[in-house]
């Protein structure tokens, strides 16, 4: 590497976060770019360690070690080319993604890992400052004609990757804007829209067709499509919400209890100044106006997507904000005892580790509970004003085998509005059932990783509707590891970057 003493010379350190006292008056980004020379003292701390499990870390196999070295050298052209040659867009990922690859990396054995995250982000950035972010304009036009249907990134990847492979693509998505959940579910707090458009004129420059307000399955027939195109990869997402099903629920649903991403994106809309016609999914708004503003909020589920929800309903100015999670809270604490430090022995070094992790949001005010059982929600029968919870200390095994929590500490939390952010069952089923694919027990489309081919000929799934809720690094993978697959299936090869091969080819990268 270009400084073989670099992780001795420079700790690990970040751009500081903007306060919490400025950060919940508005939707601005909170993490700031940091500067030239930060990045290269971090790139810098890169190790030469023979084995860069970071690579395993990555879903998308990004090269780290090598764009972490032209960081250091100053190479910023010849950086973007190594990020870019693996990940379709590092400004979604360098924001965004938890990155795995940093919990892999060797240095975090008993040091703070490389900031690889922050360097991602350094580097696209700086690639677009510099104007090294150009279209990618195939040469040869195939002929042939696939449509993506949803625009989240596992579809953004195979529309990119598709058409730099010369077939004419056409991307559908049954909202007003292109970006699904990065769109309408990421708060603008933690991306910044104009991320998105940016991205969306780039590929469009490329070639890619934009269809938006295109329900596939109602304004256009699974017939019309197949009899269109030459092959159709489905990238629908996983949307369907968990419910819960307690006392309360059917009495207050909609009046007081509400998915959590409708209430994300209605704010979504509103810092776009979008009026509210439909939510994530391209559904019409059926509960009204949701806001936080001085109501007693409790968010139930302790992941991401929560974590989002009290950050919103921290700038809406609620009262209070609480957050309930049924698993137990994990034995460290990211604040206390950062993962490098100390981990839980079920996830040794490289595994992801399981720590309680705070974010953000919690940073700006949140009361968290941890092993909670969510009994009842009660009301006056018009409107929610509380929440019956009580903590699980342990289980049991019924007559008839089944396993119940065993609870103590019951008492009712005041509770105007109740977000459910519990996560996702499996996409939703009308398109699935309108193509007739097979699905798998979780009613997610069935699809094998080695050809990501659906039951029915020409067709191929990808991303969250095939593999189930995960990550957005996850997403921009399948959507390029699908690209390759149709690729291979209009023209017996493909030329497409492969995941597989992990090899970085900088002139398949200036073409």
């Amino acid at each position: 590497m270009g400084k073989p003493t670099g992780f001795i010379e420079f700790g690990r350190e970040l751009p500081a976060k903007r306060s919490v006292e400025e950060r919940r008056l508005d939707y601005k980004e909170i993490e700031p770019l940091g500067t030239e020379d930060s990045s290269k003292n971090q790139a810098a701390r890169c190790m030469d360690c023979g084995i860069p499990f970071c690579h395993n870390g990555c879903p998308l196999g990004n090269i780290i070690p090598e764009f972490n070295d032209a960081v250091y050298e100053g190479n910023w052209e010849y950086a973007y080319q190594i990020l870019s040659s693996t990940n379709n867009f590092p400004e979604f990922t360098g924001r965004i993604c938890p990155a795995p690859c940093e919990a892999s990396c060797v240095l975090g054995i008993n040091k703070p890992p490389v900031a690889i995250e922050f360097i991602e982000k350094s580097i696209i950035e700086t690639a677009y400052e510099k104007g090294l972010v150009q279209p990618r304009i195939p040469n040869v036009r195939t002929g042939k004609k696939v449509a993506v249907v949803g625009s989240g990134p596992a579809g953004m990847a195979a529309a990119a990757q598709l058409n730099y492979a010369g077939h004419t693509v056409t991307l559908f998505e049954r909202a007003d804007q292109i970006g699904g959940l990065l769109r309408y579910g990421i708060p603008d707090f933690k991306l910044d829209k104009y991320v998105i458009d940016r991205r969306i004129k780039v590929m469009e420059e490329e070639g890619v067709t934009f269809k938006t307000n295109t329900h596939i399955g109602v304004d256009i027939s699974a017939d019309e499509l197949l009899k269109e195109f030459d092959a159709i990869v489905l990238t629908i997402g996983s949307t369907e919400p968990r419910s819960i099903q307690i006392p309360g629920w059917l009495t207050y649903l909609g009046k007081g209890i509400y998915p959590a991403m409708e209430f994300l994106s209605q704010q979504n809309k509103r810092v776009a100044g979008i009026d509210r016609i439909a939510d994530h999914r391209g559904d019409k708004y059926q509960n009204g106006e949701i806001l936080a503003t001085d109501k007693n909020v409790v968010v139930i589920g302790g992941g991401d997507t929560g974590s989002d929800c009290v950050g919103t309903s921290n700038r809406h100015k609620a009262t209070t904000v609480t957050q309930v999670e049924v698993m137990p809270s994990p034995k460290y604490d990211d604040k206390k005892q950062p993962f490098y430090t100390v981990r839980d022995e079920s996830t040794p070094w490289p595994l992801w580790p399981l720590t309680k992790r705070t974010s953000t949001s919690h940073e700006e005010g949140c009361e968290r509970f941890w092993s909670i059982a969510v009994q009842e929600f009660v009301g006056d029968g018009q409107k929610l004003t509380g929440l019956r919870i009580a903590d699980i200390t342990g289980e049991r095994i019924t007559d008839d085998g089944r396993k119940v929590s065993i609870t103590e500490n019951e008492r009712v939390v005041p509770c105007d509005l109740a977000l459910i952010a519990a996560g996702f069952l499996h996409p939703q089923q009308g398109l699935i059932e309108q193509f007739g694919l097979e699905t798998d027990f979780r009613k997610n489309i069935k699809a094998t990783e080695s050809s990501y081919k659906t039951s029915l000929d020409k067709v191929f799934a990808a991303g969250d509707c095939r593999r189930g809720q995960s990550l957005v690094v996850w997403a921009i993978s399948e959507g390029r590891e699908a690209a390759r697959k149709v690729d291979e299936f209009l023209m017996g090869e493909s030329f497409l970057e492969a995941k597989e091969v992990g090899i970085f080819n900088p002139a398949f990268a200036q073409a």
